[in-house]
């Protein structure tokens, strides 16, 4: 049975507004738990990230692959590497991964050298098989920025007077769903998907704030504070987690994140959302 497209992370952010996208197609949508996927009147398969088997059967006859990136793990290096290779395998012929702006085998946001090692497989398939693909370098989520914030409103960290051109994830989507429909004409390319602006944590604390009608601010923290204040509000949260959470600020301080590009506007036709665009769902 040839399939078009295989969808995964289809109960996600990204994932679900593809599948409702590209529903036409009759996608098939690869979930780990096949009672929270949507109901779009297409075919579910269950398999999770790290089961190789599940990942065979689930990929089985799929031409076109979305693959959003696994949830942080300290696994999701192999669980990236296991879906690659399935996909390499059944045939795939074009693969679009959900990368980050920064990755690199050294990237300051230490999530990033985790995109660095499934773009390297996905490289290593391709000269294998002759796998297409296609690169999809996020920046840091507007409408997730809020969610750094404290029960009291307050986003601590060291992140400076450092940038970040946040982009919404429905432009990531969008971005997406362009590259799918048409995945020849995006062969081995990479695209930076940002917003309209790169912004300091302090304007977009007070910008979400506004949006949201809540009081959003930034507090700056040295990286000792940070990584102290994290063991304390998470007692028994692993090191790479811990690494993880300080190096999104980090990140942001030295300015890796802060280029801004017209990619989603290339890609989708229409601009990038600005922050209050990505955050007005959220406040109704």
């Amino acid at each position: 049975m040839v399939i078009v497209l295989a969808i995964t992370g289809a109960t996600g952010a990204i994932g679900g507004r593809v599948a409702r996208q590209l529903a036409h197609l009759d996608p098939v949508l690869v979930v780990r738990d096949a009672s929270r996927a949507p109901d779009l009147g297409c075919e579910v398969r269950a398999a999770s990230y790290g089961d190789r088997a599940a990942a065979d059967a689930a990929l089985a006859g799929a031409k076109t692959l979305l693959l959003v990136s696994a949830a942080e793990s300290a696994t999701r290096r192999e669980e990236h590497r296991t879906m690659i290779e399935a996909a390499a395998d059944a045939g795939v012929r074009h693969l679009v991964y959900t990368s980050f702006a920064g990755a690199a085998p050294d990237a300051t946001f230490t999530l990033g050298r985790d995109h660095w090692d499934a773009e390297q497989a996905i490289r290593a398939a391709a000269e294998r098989t002759g796998l297409g693909y296609t690169l999809l370098r996020d920046s840091f989520y507007a409408d997730v920025l809020p969610e750094f914030a404290d029960p009291m409103g307050v986003i601590r960290g060291p992140a400076g007077t450092g940038r970040v051109a946040a982009v919404a994830r429905a432009d990531v989507a969008d971005a997406a769903v362009a590259v799918l429909t048409a995945p020849e004409a995006h062969a081995a390319a990479t695209y930076l998907l940002t917003g309209p602006e790169a912004l300091t944590l302090e304007e977009a604390a007070a910008r979400a704030g506004a949006v949201l009608g809540r009081s959003l601010r930034y507090e700056e923290e040295t990286v000792e504070e940070a990584y102290a204040s994290r063991r304390a509000a998470y007692p028994g949260a692993a090191d790479w987690q811990l690494d993880a959470w300080v190096s999104t600020y980090t990140a942001i301080a030295e300015g890796s994140v802060a280029d801004v590009t017209t990619d989603v506007e290339r890609l989708t036709g229409h601009p990038a959302r600005t922050l209050e665009q990505a955050l007005g769902a959220l406040s109704r």
